[in-house]
């Protein structure tokens, strides 16, 4: 091959690792814009469609849980189907799910159409680490990955802020609009940019028998998804509520289940050689936690500054761009230092800084100014920049080639069940203390008692967050630990 030959290739790399990175940052924007944009339309939904406020938060509640489940699923089935094919399915039934929820005549049909949209959506978060994993090499995977955090930041933050404005300008179904035409635009990217990455073939490879355990997944999201449920529902009915109860002795039913079939499977849907890694299992934890509080963080300080300081959804939404924003810019050159100064210190040092934030949101945030509720919310959004791209990093570098598709999607799964979660416990924390007359917290002094008990419990989830970091390898040292997979 002459040096000709080599220049053009190394060119056409290029291009194709940036028409890749454009569908990624495209698509990783849309899904995180996608989850909350309804959020400050839920009473103008409810009035169309004649519907009771707790019947109109399924349609929050409905795409939650099929990204919980979807995830881990998404993440072992690119182990066996050809990466692009998956991704251009996976935003096709994103795609018609955004239709559905535009020609909607009733509030089931649009709760249908959202749970749709979660089925394709939540293919997006996991096959990105997939694809970046796959494509970019060790030295350059936590620059791409921290692009994709930083987007998923823009989303978070963007989302309530555009369905604001967009659903108030021109109604709900608009917001519907706009997800369906970038979505076909991402499904047309994808058929150009996703590499062809063949996936196992079911059979008999190395000696060990290869297939997709379908009872292993369907088990696995059953323990997910009714977890979740039953957390959600224990929010609004009470923990103690048929609904709660029963939904959480069925995820503990199925999470038995699960466990006995990951022993006896020939070959389970996650290998359990993945819990034997303390390294993985560790940066699970990290990113279960630090999920939990930031979207918890995300949550909670609107909703204090509208009932609070009584401003109006648009200025509380405001009150989180810092944060967003922060996530945005710094996430990128977090995901390059990762690369070469590792990833355990950033984390450390991401938890701390989140560990601060959240203590001061409880000890002077609740009842004062909407501007240190904003200063909390920057300082988280910080913190979860240095967190997370580099526990995703630190959690790849510690698989095998053959593990990375169950591992990430165990690892997304665990990420987007810590929001779901932290949101749900947290407003019923909140609710519990609603009459407390005594703070939890000693430095604190003003009224918003159940405010700054709630934060202060999100600080101490950052404490057990950094007990579980302590067990972090930096990803280069992780990398050449990792066993080989049986």
């Amino acid at each position: 091959m002459n040096a000709k030959t080599k220049q053009n290739e190394a060119v056409q790399n290029r291009v194709s690792t940036k028409l890749l990175m454009m569908v990624l940052v495209l698509s990783s924007l849309l899904a995180a814009i996608t989850v909350d944009m309804v959020n400050p339309v839920l009473g103008l939904i409810s009035e169309s469609l004649q519907a009771s406020k707790a019947q109109v938060s399924w349609i929050v509640t409905g795409i939650t849980l099929l990204l919980a489940i979807g995830i881990p699923l998404y993440g072992r089935m690119s182990d066996f189907i050809e990466l692009r094919k998956l991704y251009i399915l996976a935003t096709s039934v994103l795609s018609i799910g955004s239709l559905i929820c535009i020609l909607a005549p009733s509030l089931p049909v649009l709760v249908f159409g959202r749970m749709v949209q979660g089925a394709g959506m939540s293919a997006i978060p996991v096959l990105s680490v997939v694809a970046v994993s796959k494509v970019f090499a060790e030295g350059k995977r936590g620059a791409a990955l921290g692009v994709v955090a930083g987007c998923i930041g823009i989303g978070t933050a963007f989302g309530p802020i555009f369905g604001g404005v967009v659903g108030q300008t021109w109604g709900w179904p608009a917001l519907f609009w706009v997800t369906l035409i970038l979505s076909l635009l991402i499904v047309v990217g994808s058929i150009f940019a996703l590499p062809a990455l063949p996936g196992m073939k079911p059979g008999i490879a190395g000696g060990t028998e290869r297939g997709f355990d379908m009872a292993g997944g369907a088990l696995l999201g059953l323990t997910v998804g009714l977890f979740l449920l039953g957390v959600t529902q224990g929010e609004s009915n009470g923990f103690t509520s048929f609904t709660a109860v029963g939904s959480l002795l069925g995820s503990l039913v199925s999470m038995i289940g699960f466990i006995w079939r990951i022993g006896a499977a020939s070959n389970p849907f996650v290998p359990p050689i993945l819990f034997k890694n303390k390294c993985y299992v560790n940066a699970v934890a990290v990113a279960f936690l630090s999920a939990f509080v930031y979207f918890a963080v995300l949550v909670y300080v609107p909703l204090l500054n509208l009932e609070i300081n009584e401003l109006t959804p648009g200025e509380a939404g405001l009150t989180l761009l810092p944060g967003g924003a922060a996530v945005a810019l710094l996430s990128p050159w977090v995901g390059r230092i990762s690369d070469r100064v590792g990833t355990k210190s950033l984390i450390v040092a991401g938890l701390i800084v989140m560990g601060i934030s959240t203590f001061f949101l409880s000890a002077f945030a609740p009842g004062a100014s909407p501007l240190l509720s904003s200063v909390g919310v920057m300082g988280a959004g910080i913190a979860f920049a240095f967190v997370n791209s580099p526990a995703t990093n630190s959690a790849i570098a510690v698989l095998q080639k053959d593990m990375v598709g169950a591992g990430m999607g165990f690892f997304q799964g665990a990420l987007y069940l810590g929001a779901g979660t932290g949101a749900s416990l947290i407003g019923a924390f909140l609710h519990a203390r609603r009459d407390a007359e005594f703070p939890l917290n000693p430095i604190y002094r003003l009224d918003a008692i159940s405010y700054s008990d709630s934060f202060l419990m999100v600080t101490i989830a950052v404490i057990f967050a950094l007990i579980a970091s302590i067990g972090l390898k930096n990803d280069r040292q992780g990398s050449r630990l990792a066993k080989p997979s049986k």
